[in-house]
């Protein structure tokens, strides 16, 4: 058996579990068209395809991991789940069927008038991440030069944007890791000073806590319903006890600071996908080392 992980960029956190093994197989880091070339039946491929530097959809391979699929490879995080979580317009779809708590979003697109809107509104693409073209709309003349300005974009003229409620922001928000269904991972997001937005890349920093039951219930329940293996499920608070799912996180990127110093969260993450009992302490202490 061959195990792969299966992305385009080298990023931290595919090198970090790229570093394990699973169970004992070392894990290989393909592009979907090696992935292709190489895999056969019975082997494991973790997919990690992200969005596109340009906004404009998600990164090349899809239909290269659909014919894994059919040639007998056991595919986490498989194609229409990908889609799911980065489509936001699918993302809230999703959510909505399941019953999770999820900002009301419209889909705006290019060339068409923007739908009835309850302002204030936060408008973004409609493939996004980190942070970038995110724009708070008070009123529909905010909206309306937020959009003229995006008319500019090819992003915009091709997949649209959404227009979601302003779940008022308090400085802070949770990620929550979640691997095989199990929360393995939480870090509690703080926006950078002058910042509402709790993107790192936009300066947020990032700590570990302990989540409420609550919380970890509802990433779980978010989890399932979108059929990710491997997904980070943003959270925002919305008053004592409450919380709204923001977002899915396909590909997401996560650090040690998710967990307590006395694990690996890369290795909790491989163990909890391939089903295999989390490592003791001790032993989640060294392979961190």
């Amino acid at each position: 058996m061959r195990a792969a992980l299966i992305a385009h960029r080298p990023s931290p956190t595919s090198q970090a579990l790229a570093a394990r093994t699973w169970n004992g197989t070392p894990i290989e880091v393909l592009s979907p068209r090696d992935a292709l070339l190489r895999l056969e039946e019975g082997d494991i491929a973790l997919v990690r395809l992200d969005i596109r530097e340009d906004l404009g959809g998600i990164e090349e391979g899809l239909s290269a991991v659909e014919r894994l699929v059919d040639q007998g490879v056991r595919v986490l995080n498989p194609p229409s789940a990908l889609v799911r979580a980065h489509d936001k317009v699918l993302t809230a779809r999703t959510l909505r069927r399941a019953g999770l708590p999820h900002p009301q979003t419209r889909l705006i697109e290019h060339h068409r008038e923007p739908p009835e809107l309850d302002f204030p509104v936060v408008v973004k693409p409609r493939f996004g991440s980190w942070g970038r073209e995110v724009t708070l709309c008070s009123d529909p003349g905010e909206l309306e030069r937020t959009l003229e300005r995006l008319s500019f974009r090819d992003w915009f003229r091709t997949t649209g944007a959404i227009a979601q409620e302003l779940i008022p922001p308090l400085g802070h928000d949770l990620r929550l890791i979640v691997a095989g269904g199990s929360v393995i991972g939480v870090g509690r997001r703080t926006a950078a000073p002058g910042e509402w937005r709790t993107n790192v890349a936009l300066g947020a920093t990032v700590s570990h806590v302990s989540p409420a039951p609550v919380a970890v219930d509802l990433a779980c329940a978010a989890a399932a319903a979108s059929g990710l293996d491997l997904v980070g499920v943003d959270l925002l608070p919305t008053g004592p006890g409450g919380f709204s799912v923001v977002e899915l996180n396909g590909a997401v990127d996560f650090r040690p600071v998710y967990t307590t110093p006395e694990r690996d969260i890369f290795t909790d993450a491989i163990a909890a996908l391939s089903g295999c009992p989390r490592p003791s302490v001790a032993t989640a202490a060294t392979a961190s080392a």
